[in-house]
């Protein structure tokens, strides 16, 4: 039996480089790389990327690809868990993103100052970042992000055990819910909070 063959105007040349993607230095690609690696959980073989990637941005003189590269030798550090490291390399990109004066991405990097902290067992440290950010968030008049906030200040007395001032701090994200007529949402944190207080002994 015979296999058919393919019409030969079907056979098409192989498909031109994006013109994106010509456009893009060494470092640029590597970088997507390292983030492509960070989004399935790969740190390893982010590192490996995210340093040639920051290798050649340093070269370049790009200062916010140094600032990108290392934000996400970061991640890729607390993904496995080594927090000195990814604080060595979220505090250089807080440097730059300081010089450069770029207010989102510091708040960005404090949040995952935050996560860093917490894993290294600074609780106190980890909620003056916090408490730095909720100053942000109501300058900004940011309810949201005050009430996330405050929910990841709950976490944190938790892990330091301190149960009552979770429980408080769950009390004051409740009656944000409440001036918002949430009722249902500051239903459930006064619940949390009753919870906390009722097992304190």
């Amino acid at each position: 039996m015979s296999t058919p063959i393919q019409n030969i105007k079907a056979i098409k040349p192989a498909a031109p480089v994006n013109d994106q993607e010509q456009d893009k230095s060494q470092a640029q690609l590597d970088y997507e790389e390292g983030r492509g690696y960070i989004e399935r959980g790969e740190a390893a073989l982010a590192a490996v990327s995210l340093h040639n990637a920051l290798q050649g941005y340093e070269e370049e003189g790009n200062r916010e690809g140094v600032a990108n590269a290392l934000n996400q030798l970061g991640h890729a550090c607390l993904q496995r868990k080594e927090y000195e490291k990814a604080l060595n390399h979220y505090q250089r990109a807080w440097d730059i993103c300081d010089e450069l004066n770029d207010p989102m991405s510091l708040t960005a990097l404090s949040k995952q100052l935050v996560e860093v902290q917490k894993g290294l067992k600074n609780y106190s440290k980890a909620l003056e970042i916090c408490f730095d950010i909720l100053d942000t968030c109501q300058r900004n008049n940011d309810p949201q992000g005050t009430v996330a906030t405050l929910d990841i200040i709950a976490e944190i007395y938790l892990d330091a055990g301190d149960r009552e001032k979770a429980a408080d701090t769950y009390k004051t994200a409740a009656s944000i819910h409440q001036n918002f007529k949430h009722q249902k949402i500051a239903e459930s944190y006064l619940q949390k909070a009753a919870e906390l207080s009722s097992s304190k002994y």
